[in-house]
């Protein structure tokens, strides 16, 4: 007994020491857990604050109904300067601008003194050589009969034959002559290769008058039918072939269109732009549509898939080129080099380089960079396409 007492005795102490380790040991850790739960609730919030609060948006199709609107330029079917063909002084003119002319009609005369004197010159010189063919060829006969009976040589027969040519040469050059100076002057008078509308004059009674290409008398525009040439982004250039239906609309007529169709297109795309020029056939019987007007076309084209957009504000100019930035799911950013299509205004639609699922930051800073930590807000709408 007195031995388990001692043992008793001995393993209360123990016990009690254990206890207090125990316990000891647990609020070592709760303090190094407090500690540790703390700083690493401080990184992280360290880190959050770090992050740029940033609002972003996602591509979405364009759903407008209206097909693929361009801007166009508007031209007449056929446009000419006139120009005068001889020298010599306005004398008057008979139509100004906005006048309607047919083929062949009378636009001014032109006074051509100088060339009045050549050609009476040269009608003289004609009859001089007319004269002088007609005793050639006299002495040539009389020669050929002296020759029958030996009164004289063949040398001599044969110079007078080959002077008798030779004023037949004469003559020729004469009748040339003649006839050039009346085509001269036939030019005093300027007429309309084809029906059209006079939309300049830029000469006046008096003018000085020279042949050639120094001085435009008149334009003529013929506006009956009007070529309206497009540039159609790369994408769209394989549904551009002749006979493609496409509506006109000008701003002189908010509310009104003009219908016409494909003829033809470059063949080629445009290095530059990256554009197929494209020519549209517009009929204007009335000529209520103006050569030289700007205008935007629509085409009514079935396209194989509808384009995605982005708002405009999401556009970043570098020097890599068009970017927008992009957010992972790990909120980092990255620089995503994109082509664009068409300009809305407020949205711009993209050819290549998203998705749909892609989140793009709106408003980017000048500053952003690849690898950027941010934090997202909001996620606002995509601007509505055109209608």
């Amino acid at each position: 007994m007195n031995i388990h007492r001692w043992i008793s005795h001995v393993r209360r102490p123990t016990v009690i020491i254990a206890l207090g380790l125990g316990v000891l040991a647990l609020s070592l850790f709760f303090v190094i857990y407090s500690r540790w739960h703390d700083r690493s609730e401080l990184v992280s919030s360290t880190k959050d604050a770090g992050r740029t609060p940033v609002s972003v948006a996602h591509p979405r199709r364009n759903n407008a109904k209206t097909g693929l609107v361009l801007p166009a330029n508007v031209q007449a079917f056929v446009e000419t300067p006139i120009y005068a063909r001889t020298d010599g002084y306005l004398k008057r003119w008979l139509v100004d601008i906005g006048s309607q002319v047919k083929a062949g009609q009378l636009l001014a005369e032109i006074e051509t003194p100088e060339v009045d004197q050549q050609l009476a010159q040269m009608e003289a010189a004609q009859a001089q050589a007319q004269a002088n063919l007609d005793l050639a060829r006299t002495t040539a006969e009389r020669w050929k009969n002296l020759l029958q009976f030996d009164g004289v040589s063949q040398q001599e027969v044969d110079q007078n034959v080959a002077a008798y040519k030779a004023r037949q040469a004469d003559l020729n050059a004469a009748i040339a002559n003649v006839g050039r100076l009346k085509d001269l002057q036939s030019f005093q008078k300027v007429v309309a290769p084809f029906d059209g509308i006079i939309t300049a004059r830029n000469t006046d009674v008096g003018a000085l008058i020279t042949a050639g290409t120094t001085k435009e008398l008149f334009r003529l525009a013929q506006t009956d039918i009007l070529r309206v040439y497009v540039n159609v982004p790369e994408i769209y250039s394989l549904s551009m072939v002749p006979g493609v239906p496409a509506d006109l609309r000008v701003a002189e007529f908010p509310n009104r269109t003009f219908s016409g169709k494909v003829v033809r297109t470059a063949g080629a795309i445009l290095p530059a732009s990256r554009t197929l020029l494209t020519e549209v056939r517009v009929p204007n019987p009335k000529g209520e549509l103006l050569p030289g007007a700007f205008g935007e076309v629509s085409f009514h084209i079935t396209l194989p898939h509808e384009p995605l957009i982005i708002p405009s504000s999401t556009l970043l100019f570098r020097e890599k080129g068009t970017q927008v930035a992009l957010v992972d799911k790990n909120q980092i950013v990255h620089l995503q080099n994109i082509v664009l299509g068409r300009d809305f205004g407020t949205s711009v639609e993209v050819i290549s380089g998203l998705t749909e699922g892609d989140s793009i930051i709106v408003n980017p800073s000048d500053s952003i960079s690849e690898g950027t930590s941010v934090t997202i807000e909001e996620t606002p709408k995509v601007t509505a396409t055109p209608k």
